[in-house]
């Protein structure tokens, strides 16, 4: 009996000192500076836009067609948000998986996850690539065709609005071997599009 719970004490001081250790690294990941760094991957209805800073006038009137809604019953969007995530700290920021969600001027517009270890170095800068695809047929409806109009044309600098992007972070943590997701998310916040 004694050997029992001397064993249960270990395994558990054993388990609480590994999430203590992924706790201090998703607390030096909240620590990191969060900056844009660049999209790629864009892809509007079959249209590859590539980084979207070079749209060519031909695409442009097929983009315009395809944001006022059409007969189209879906619009797919996907793209790859690159993010740079510098760590000031003096040891490594790291955790175990983390979900997302994007918002357009306050609209929410995607969610996503990344089930894979992110670690960052002490003093080093790696790039976040976030894997987003959403149906913009789907955020019309939710919505308003005009609304999810105006906010791409924004986004992708057809017009002159400037776009307030919020990517929120939420990091996991392995406890045993279940990933829990913490309750409050790291916020990065840019501004993107729109003609300067």
């Amino acid at each position: 009996m004694k050997k029992t719970v001397l064993l249960f004490l270990l395994i558990f001081s054993l388990t609480s000192c590994d999430v203590l250790n992924q706790i201090g690294g998703a607390i030096k990941l909240s620590q990191c500076d969060y900056k844009y760094n660049s999209i790629s991957n864009m892809q509007l209805a079959g249209i590859n836009l590539s980084n979207g800073s070079a749209i060519s006038l031909s695409n442009f009137a097929s983009i315009s067609s395809i944001l006022s809604g059409g007969s189209l019953q879906t619009i797919p969007f996907s793209m790859t948000l690159n993010m740079d995530v510098t760590n000031p700290n003096q040891a490594a920021a790291f955790l175990n998986a983390m979900e997302y969600a994007i918002e357009i001027n306050e609209m929410e517009f995607s969610t996503g996850k990344m089930d894979i270890p992110i670690r960052v170095e002490a003093g080093q800068t790696s790039v976040f690539p976030l894997s987003i695809g959403v149906d913009l047929k789907n955020l019309m409806n939710r919505y308003s065709r005009d609304r999810v109009a105006r906010e791409m044309s924004g986004f992708l600098g057809l017009s002159s609005n400037e776009t307030k992007v919020t990517v929120k972070l939420w990091p996991k943590l392995m406890v045993g071997n279940t990933l829990i997701k913490v309750p409050a998310p790291i916020p990065v916040v840019f501004t993107f599009g729109g003609n300067k």
